[in-house]
């Protein structure tokens, strides 16, 4: 439970961006930013902790929109990450239209992105990490919280090898996982023994012998403190994703589990315990207030940028955005097992201002070049801005809706709530590589099938609950399904089975029937052995016949209680 005290710790870590930061404000009132203003921060004490998550297998700099809608329900409703847009920037003091205000808000997005230019790049990247590794030797780790084998067409090429090697030469200390147990239990295991590095996933069970499957804890030294990092992969696996390609693992909070790993860190004498989690950031700060012992929590899945620490109890909450756009620097002054003083900065890797590793440019270089005449071709053009982050329909997901609707013959279509996927802004070129970072699982395939309206209004209220419900421990998936050819109102603090009402049928305007049978489609399916093409072949063949791509916003989508 938030208590007021974690409310104003929550508005206090605004601080952490105005200190270490002021270089970096100074810079943007003249709307210009250097490397050695992102590199600028004041070091504190003795061990500097690096985190990226949810890289989602990006390898060379991209644009990707933060959301515009990220709601959030009962006692965490208008704390961040709850807070998009023009509230995000008052509330952090960032001022718009400069280089901050463009990487961690949606405020005039398309426009600012032709000023600041693309953000991330494993090679950008890489810079940053060098450089703060030589200016504070022996003292820095650096941990992945996931999602790093998925998301990109060499990833899928590949079966995540690619981004394993990467890894190894970008010098990763740990990580933890989700995604990359879409490539079914014996491609992990296959991969994980090409680690250089531990794979943490203290939460997962084999279900035969009810026996952890993968390491928990990894301990280290750095400036003189011993470092445990427990491991905490995306809890809710099986029922997020295919359960078929993991059937003999069980998965799942376990805050008592959480708990023990903590516990015997601290009996093996770690002076600093973190928490590297993929449980995503409000179920992070719930844990934070039930558990004892972490000093710090490095959380992903959520995709959440926060340009601040937030406190919980006695607890630090890192959230560290996306798809490589940001860099995570923590330090901590770590005395007698206990954090005593901590500085933290959150780095947005400017792409167009830092110069590219030579060493991580050539992986990348060798990664892609075998595939540049397939990711390289040019589909179409985007005249609009094209994007999926949000809770509901982005624009990216509608090209994805229309795509279904006109290559299947549907009347309506259905498109997962991923949170991944590269943003196309106005007059950029729509190419492979783009189509893949919306598009790339293991089971793509576009169903078309038949529905009652009934089953149709189940699975929205279904999705719904996993992202509305007000207990964190609850939610199970990423955001709410995205939808083509209906309309519908959802109040978002109605329990389950009350929230979805006034279904429309968009072709006709007529109020869609609970009896009535529509025709679907739709993709990623978690069940096995669904028929149809993949989607990354219908959504590539759907541009070339359109060409030019301009997509409105989606205003068939009511949204109460917000």
């Amino acid at each position: 439970m938030l208590t007021r005290r974690d409310f104003m710790q929550v508005t206090a870590a605004t601080a952490a961006l105005m200190g270490s930061g002021a270089n970096i404000a100074r810079a943007a009132a003249g709307q210009t930013i250097t490397q050695d203003d992102l590199l600028n921060f004041d070091s504190v004490g003795n061990v500097t902790l690096l985190n990226f998550t949810d890289i989602h297998a990006q390898l060379v700099p991209l644009y990707f929109r933060e959301p515009s809608v990220n709601l959030g329900v009962g006692e965490v409703h208008g704390l961040p990450p709850h807070l998009t847009g023009e509230a995000f920037l008052k509330h952090f003091g960032l001022t718009p239209g400069t280089p901050e205000a463009y990487a961690f808000s949606s405020v005039d997005y398309a426009n600012l992105a032709t000023q600041y230019g693309r953000i991330g790049g494993l090679a950008h990247l890489a810079t940053l990490i060098k450089a703060i590794r030589a200016e504070r030797d022996g003292n820095t780790l650096l941990v992945d919280c996931g999602d790093t084998w998925q998301g990109s067409y060499t990833s899928l090429a590949t079966q995540g090898e690619d981004m394993v090697n990467a890894m190894n030469a970008l010098g990763v200390d740990v990580m933890v996982p989700h995604w990359e147990f879409t490539y079914g239990a014996d491609r992990v295991q296959e991969l994980i023994e090409k680690l250089n590095f531990p794979f943490l996933a203290g939460n997962v069970i084999d279900n035969e012998w009810q026996e952890k499957v993968f390491d928990t804890t990894a301990m280290f030294e750095r400036g003189g403190v011993k470092i445990a990092v427990v491991g905490q992969a995306f809890p809710y696996t099986p029922v997020a994703n295919p359960r078929y390609m993991i059937p003999d693992w069980s998965f799942g909070i376990r805050p008592e589990m959480v708990q023990e790993n903590i516990d015997k860190a601290r009996s093996e004498g770690a002076e600093l315990v973190v928490l590297a989690s993929h449980n995503g950031f409000d179920v992070d700060r719930k844990l934070a207030s039930i558990v004892s012992g972490v000093d710090v929590i490095l959380t992903g899945h959520t995709h959440d940028a926060i340009p601040g620490v937030i406190e919980v109890n006695d607890t630090l909450l890192v959230a560290t955005g996306s798809h490589g756009k940001f860099l995570g620097r923590l330090d901590l002054d770590v005395q007698g097992g206990k954090v005593k003083n901590y500085n933290y900065k959150l780095i947005p890797v400017f792409s167009d201002v830092i110069q590219p590793d030579p060493e991580i440019q050539a992986v990348v270089d060798g990664i892609r070049a075998p595939h540049a005449n397939v990711i390289n071709e040019k589909l179409g053009t985007a005249s609009s801005l094209l994007y999926r982050r949000g809770n509901f329909n982005g624009t990216f997901d509608d090209l994805i809706c229309n795509a279904i609707i006109e290559e299947r013959d549907t009347q309506i279509s259905m498109s997962p709530g991923f949170r991944w996927g590269a943003t196309v802004i106005p007059g950029q070129d729509i190419t492979v590589d783009d189509v893949y970072t919306q598009t790339s699982i293991t089971y793509p395939n576009v169903y078309r099938s038949e529905m009652t309206g009934e089953t149709i209004k189940l699975i929205l209220e279904d999705v719904a609950d996993n992202l509305f419900n007000p207990d964190p421990f609850y939610q199970q998936g990423g955001d709410m399904v995205r939808v083509g050819g209906m309309g519908y109102r959802i109040d978002i603090n109605k329990t389950i089975g009350n929230r979805i009402s006034d279904m429309t049928l968009l072709s006709s305007g007529e109020t869609i029937e609970p009896a009535k049978t529509y025709v679907v489609g739709g993709w990623a399916s978690v069940n096995e052995g669904t028929v149809g093409p993949p989607i990354y072949d219908l959504l590539a063949n759907h541009i070339r016949k359109k060409k030019v791509v301009d997509i409105e916003p989606n205003t068939s989508i009511k949204v109460v209680g917000a």
